[in-house]
């Protein structure tokens, strides 16, 4: 896990300081080490930041030279890469470290830009071909790890981080569209562009493709070279037969992730996900073994998750070193979350997962295997209810199923009305009714500036595709939108302390075989993620694997908002929002209104955060 930057510049001199201003940028990426290279012509340079995880000495250095050809520059980890290295021992290739970044240059020299294919990991690599003088750089098939560029007619750069380009020289300048969609519905991506960024000249080389560009030209190419498919479910498949497999796929991902010359440890935040990730740890080594573990609580707060991770500790004799938050210091932690972040961000949610792996960074772990990912391919948030619903109805299924009635069995209150109907007998329509209801209801929000509702509302992409099962929901969410913005967070949070963060779920292997289910083994007798809870039911107590009260990882974020330095810094904010032609000068007369972390209005908070942008 490291900081990756480059510079391409065909018809000037690449300077070394611009190079390791970028660099340094992302210092905090990459704490144990630094590195630059720059070809004979100078007008080509890599640079890196290095968090050392595997081959600690410094033949693990980057950018590194492999084959006398290959200069290659890497951020992240490919799990499978001692398998890999062995069949390309056979091959004949000959390996001088033991770093997972050399096998990826052996790979891209036997298999091309198919050497992806053979990848299971989470990666961003900049790879140059000294012989062919092109640039290859690829990205992980979930977008796990970040890879951003500029192309102008006289240079390309890249960089790990945004704020690498700032460090650059480069222009800032703020993208209003995506911008209007974060203030009105909260977007903080363009499902329908996935390149594009808040800053106009920047872009992000979308997850599951790669890129070449060739300096002598100027071609950039991007290709994408994995795509999940929703396929025909396994309509013979048993419950039994896929919770075998289910937790086979789960157990080899957790033992890849386990790999690591440094220690290794958990996030846990009392959930079904993170307290799994535990239990099979817990099986799979060996008792005198124990890795620490990582959680914020919120004394006070009704949501706090003490008391479920203690239970999980006490079950599996496990450690655990537990944060929690002064007030005094909520409005500094929003400016360097901010800061870290680059781009606006959803919720202070992301301020206790920033000092989760604050503080496994200060107990001495760098590398955290984490439950991100399982909500979006297990179904585990309430709102896909109602797609399962609309499935079962569409089929005539729904009451002989006896889903709903389960559901309300246990407490759960998601409407299924007359419009869900509506929408399971006719999915395209009801996504344009619901891209024209979010288009109106941003276009009458008052407190935006009229000529800039005006200019941006003609571009808006407000609209979700046609759903028609509860798979294809899965699919949007863990592809197109949703997925990635939590990866983002993740990855920026982590990185802001040198930890690396390892995602057993999101292995494609475990996420393709995901997809082949029906929903009926993903929504049960009215529990969300039913096959996660199947598999653990002997594994966890039953508190944890039957729990339906957590919906997502909420900190007491309607209190910090309305903290007085905190509400200073919303009308900080608000006021650079109002000078850019964005807000109305009468939202400063407003005062700032507290709310829950995931309220479907919550203007103040984004209002606060895109104050950051400027």
């Amino acid at each position: 896990m490291c900081g990756i930057a480059g510079i391409l510049s065909p018809s000037s001199p690449v300077s070394h300081d611009r190079l390791k201003s970028m660099t340094q940028s992302l210092a905090h990426r990459g704490p144990n080490g630094e590195g630059h290279w720059i070809n004979n012509k100078g007008n080509i340079g890599l640079g890196h930041r290095r968090l050392s995880i595997l081959d600690l000495s410094d033949a693990g250095q980057q950018p590194i030279l492999c084959l006398d050809r290959y200069y290659i520059t890497h951020n992240g980890e490919i799990y499978n890469y001692i398998e890999l290295r062995e069949e390309l021992k056979k091959k004949g290739y000959v390996f001088h470290t033991g770093t997972d970044t050399e096998v990826i240059a052996a790979a891209f020299d036997h298999f091309g830009e198919d050497c992806l294919d053979h990848f299971n990991g989470m990666f961003a690599f900049a790879l140059w071909d000294e012989k062919d003088q092109r640039l290859f750089a690829a990205r992980d098939r979930f977008g796990e790890k970040p890879f951003f560029f500029i192309h102008t007619t006289d240079e390309f750069l890249f960089a790990s981080e945004i704020k690498a380009f700032w460090a650059a020289g480069m222009d800032k300048k703020v993208n209003r569209r995506l911008l209007f969609n974060y203030l009105t519905i909260g977007y903080v991506d363009n499902p329908t562009k996935p390149e594009e960024t808040f800053f106009e000249s920047v872009r992000k080389l979308p997850a599951a493709h790669y890129l070449t560009y060739t300096p002598a030209t100027g071609q950039l190419h991007i290709e994408q070279y994995w795509q999940l498919e929703i396929q025909d479910p396994l309509a013979n498949i048993s419950p039994q037969e896929a919770g075998e497999q289910f937790i086979d796929l789960l157990n080899t991902a957790v033992r890849l992730r386990l790999r690591s010359d440094v220690a290794v440890g958990t996030s846990l935040s009392g959930g079904l996900d993170s307290s799994s990730i535990i239990a099979l740890l817990s099986a799979q080594t060996q008792s005198s073994k124990k890795f620490q573990s990582f959680s914020a609580v919120f004394p006070g707060f009704e949501k706090n998750e003490a008391p479920f991770i203690d239970e999980v500790c006490a079950h599996f004799d496990w450690p655990n070193t537990k944060s929690s938050f002064g007030e005094d210091s909520i409005a500094a932690l929003i400016e360097k979350v901010s800061r870290h972040l680059d781009e606006p961000f959803g919720s202070a949610s992301n301020l206790a997962q920033y000092v989760v792996y604050a503080s496994a960074r200060q107990n001495g772990v760098s590398v955290l295997l984490d439950g991100q990912g399982a909500d979006e391919v297990l179904a585990g948030y309430s709102k896909y209810y109602k797609w399962y619903w609309q499935e079962l109805f569409r089929h005539r299924k729904l009451l002989v199923s006896g889903e709903l009635k389960a559901a309300r069995a246990l407490g759960n209150t998601e409407p299924f009305r007359f419009k869900n109907i509506i929408a399971a007998l006719f999915p395209d329509l009801a996504s344009v009714v619901l891209e024209q209801q979010y288009l109106l209801k941003a276009v009458k929000n008052p407190a935006l500036n009229p000529g800039f509702t005006r200019q941006q509302s003609r571009d808006a992409y407000l609209g979700k595709p046609a759903i028609s099962t509860l798979n294809d929901a899965l699919y949007y969410n863990t592809t197109i939108h949703g997925l990635e913005e939590l990866l983002r967070y993740a990855d920026r949070n982590s990185m802001a302390h040198g930890v690396e963060v390892r995602l057993p779920y999101l292995d494609h292997h475990l996420v393709e075989f995901l997809f082949t289910l029906p929903g009926n083994l993903k929504i049960r007798n009215g529990y969300t993620k039913w096959l996660l809870r199947d598999a653990m039911k002997d594994r966890l107590p039953s508190s944890i694997t039957w729990r339906t009260d957590k919906v997502g990882f909420e900190p007491p974020q309607k209190k910090w908002m309305a903290l007085p330095a905190v509400q200073a810094l919303i009308q900080q904010s608000k006021q650079k929002l109002v000078n850019e032609e964005i807000l109305n000068e009468s939202v400063l007369k407003e005062k700032p209104q507290p709310h829950s972390a995931y309220a479907a209005e919550a203007y103040d908070w984004r209002y606060l955060a895109a104050g950051f942008l400027y």
